[in-house]
């Protein structure tokens, strides 16, 4: 275990196991991210990326094993770990019918914050189009201000889900750069993905599962 997974990292998981069927998901998995730390987590579709993040959500229970977000179990203290977390899906959650603005708005609210709302849009290249309906957005913005929605309540944990499927370049930087600032700001963040070279442009170091376990760490 590296540095980050002493006491004190935001986001721990221990000997995690998820089954679903006959096949086990997750096997064993063990990592932790700090305060101020950017970790790719890497591996090939179906290697466990997405469940790894459901259950730091608490939208999965481990079978075995405990995972904590803040000090928080997220089997046990659900409305806790929610309150300090930012999850950005890979599907898109926004609504298409409001503005980024008002999305952003919803958002705070539902999440329990105020919000920077102002900020956020300014981070993700959207200020000049943010009382502008949201169908009207090119998929890259809808990217852009998906990631917008999940750290308006500026989280102290934030989970990414392939954050920049389907993005064009200039997209791609923006939510790059916004990720490496919320990181700037304290947060711990996990970056799923399956591009090693976009893990190594934003990651500090990463974690590569395969069949649900850790098969490497490091820089």
């Amino acid at each position: 275990m590296t540095a980050a997974s002493e006491i004190g990292a935001l986001v721990r998981v221990e000997a995690v196991r998820v089954q679903r069927g006959d096949r086990r998901v997750l096997n064993d998995l063990s990592f932790a991210v700090g305060a101020g730390e950017i970790v790719g987590l890497l591996g090939p579709n179906g290697a466990g990326k997405t469940t790894t993040l459901s259950v730091l959500a608490t939208l999965r229970r481990p079978d075995a094993g405990q995972a904590w977000v803040d000090g928080r179990a997220t089997d046990r203290e659900g409305a806790a770990v929610r309150r300090v977390l930012g999850y950005v899906p890979q599907g898109l959650a926004v609504y298409p019918t409001l503005t980024a603005r008002e999305n952003l708005r919803c958002f705070a609210g539902l999440l329990g914050g105020a919000g920077a709302i102002d900020d956020v849009l300014a981070a993700v290249g959207l200020t000049d189009r943010a009382d502008d309906v949201v169908a009207t957005y090119s998929g890259g913005m809808q990217r852009r201000l998906n990631l917008a929605c999940g750290v308006v309540h500026r989280p102290r944990v934030l989970l990414l889900d392939e954050p920049t499927v389907g993005v064009d370049p200039q997209s791609r930087e923006r939510i790059f750069g916004a990720v490496r600032a919320q990181a700037a700001a304290g947060a711990a963040v996990l970056y799923s993905t399956h591009h090693m070279e976009e893990a190594e442009q934003v990651c500090d170091r990463v974690v590569l599962l395969d069949a649900g376990r850790v098969v490497a760490s490091g820089t």
